[in-house]
């Protein structure tokens, strides 16, 4: 997956005149903040360095996950429509970007961000975009919501900044905020599974209807040590490269989310492919999570004719439709 030609200009403009050297050193400084969900009272981007830093190195793989959740929605609610949208915690608009490729007919985005380096620099890129955006300084624990429901909320890779006692209640708060679909990401780790897994639970609880990627309303059925989570291949630019210092011209984002409709999802559930397919010419191996609750390793083979040729096409993270003609 690529950025949005717009937005990946938008990019190369902020990060022109930047010293690679001061690039690398920041990027190295919020790998390890990120990775080891520091919360120590500091924002992690505290400055504009931190902010491009981000742009180079954090923001396409962000985007890819964001844009692959938003997808399994549009899939599931082929009717769904967003006019307005709201975005807690927009980084540098991340969301703001991913919602307006999926649904171009988005007419306003209200955006909330403490930081005020990556606010600023995501104003600078939305000014790219031909949906206008509304940016707003808000402390998610501290301030309240903007006023009224929006069609679209996402919450995206925010969690994890978050105290564990504070999560529940800004969930909460976001559904409050919700007049259609609520989406929440967070990074493809074990932790960020099990944060997930209290999202969901609370939505459930709320009365909400589970969009994706879960099939049905049962507890998870999968067990520790395995998790919940999909991956997104996202392209390098040259500066993203150089940055991280890597060889290949590519890296996999691993990404966990969940989606609630206030609305019962009309399209009957389907399958949900949990892991890369195995196998070879007549046969496929999928693990998949089933409407009926459970979780299992299924075989496929030619015999099955048009199952076979879906199971054969099916990637991780893919619904698949199990009915036979």
């Amino acid at each position: 997956m690529e950025l949005p030609a717009a937005l990946r200009a938008a990019v190369d403009a902020a990060l022109e005149g930047v010293s690679l050297t001061d690039l690398q050193r920041a990027a190295s400084t919020l790998s390890q903040r990120y990775r080891a969900e520091t919360r120590d009272g500091r924002l992690h981007i505290s400055d504009a360095l931190y902010a491009r830093a981000y742009l180079a190195t954090r923001l396409p793989a962000t985007f890819a996950a964001v844009r692959a959740s938003l997808e399994s929605v549009a899939e599931r609610l082929p009717d769904f429509a967003p006019e307005t949208f709201l975005d807690a915690g927009a980084g540098p608009g991340t969301a703001f970007w991913a919602a307006s490729d999926c649904w171009p007919d988005l007419a306003e985005a209200t955006l909330l961000e403490a930081s005020p380096a990556i606010r600023a620099v995501g104003s600078d890129l939305a000014k790219a975009s031909p949906l206008k955006a509304s940016w707003r300084s808000a402390d998610l624990v501290k301030d309240q919501l903007p006023a009224g429901r929006f069609d679209l909320v996402t919450l995206a890779y925010v969690l994890d900044e978050l105290a564990p006692e504070r999560r529940a209640r800004l969930i909460e708060s976001l559904w409050q905020a919700t007049g259609g679909v609520l989406v929440v990401i967070e990074p493809g780790t074990p932790a960020g599974w099990k944060r997930i897994l209290d999202v969901r639970d609370t939505l459930l609880a709320q009365g909400g209807h589970v969009v994706a990627p879960c099939p049905h309303r049962a507890p998870c059925p999968l067990v520790e040590p395995d998790w919940c989570h999909f991956s997104r291949r996202v392209a390098r630019s040259r500066i993203h490269r150089l940055t991280k210092q890597g060889e290949v011209p590519w890296e996999d984002e691993k990404y966990s989310f969940v989606a609630f409709s206030r609305q019962p999802v009309p399209v009957p559930p389907e399958a949900r492919v949990l892991a890369p397919p195995r196998g070879s010419g007549g046969l496929v191996e999928l693990k998949l999570c089933l409407p009926s609750g459970q979780a299992e390793e299924r075989r496929f083979s030619r015999r099955e004719g048009a199952l076979f040729k879906r199971a054969k096409r099916a990637d991780w993270g893919d619904a698949l439709d199990l009915e036979t003609p």
